[in-house]
């Protein structure tokens, strides 16, 4: 499967172990894990910096193997969940800085048609997560439509 916006057509990624239960080295109980990511998610943690911070520091190698279920699951659960999907947020916090840039620099025509595919990334995310259910289209100012998760 090719990229969206450029040429590469890569497959690398990692690759999850076989087996889905914890390892044997891994001691934490599920009642500790899922404690540990609503004491995180309250500090304001999005759930990949709580998934990394729990690998690198914790030594929890994957939360699914260990509780069972997702760290956006769990933070669904326990009313925790952010309101708009970490991946959509990102992208538009992107096309935000992108439009503060060109506001500055009017001449920077790569920089607009960078927005312009930003923009796109942006519109098809909020299609497929309205037509999923998980949020409601929210038209702001500049005309992009934005997502806001559904209470």
């Amino acid at each position: 499967m090719g990229r969206m916006h450029s040429k590469g057509k890569g497959m690398s990624s990692s690759a999850l172990p076989y087996k889905r239960t914890p390892p044997s080295w891994c001691k934490t109980s599920s009642t500790e894990v899922t404690d540990h990511i609503c004491k995180l998610a309250k500090k304001g943690m999005t759930p990949s910096q709580i998934g990394v911070l729990l690998r690198d520091s914790h030594g929890i190698p994957q939360v699914t193997s260990v509780t069972g279920s997702k760290v956006l699951r769990i933070l669904k659960g326990a009313g925790l969940a952010p309101e708009i999907p970490e991946d959509l947020y990102f992208l538009i916090k992107k096309a935000v800085s992108m439009r503060k840039h060109l506001e500055r620099n009017r001449k920077d025509k790569d920089g607009k048609f960078r927005l312009i595919l930003v923009e796109s990334r942006i519109h098809r995310l909020a299609r497929y997560y309205k037509v999923r259910g998980r949020c409601q289209p929210v038209v702001h100012q500049h005309g992009s439509t934005l997502c806001r998760q559904s209470n």
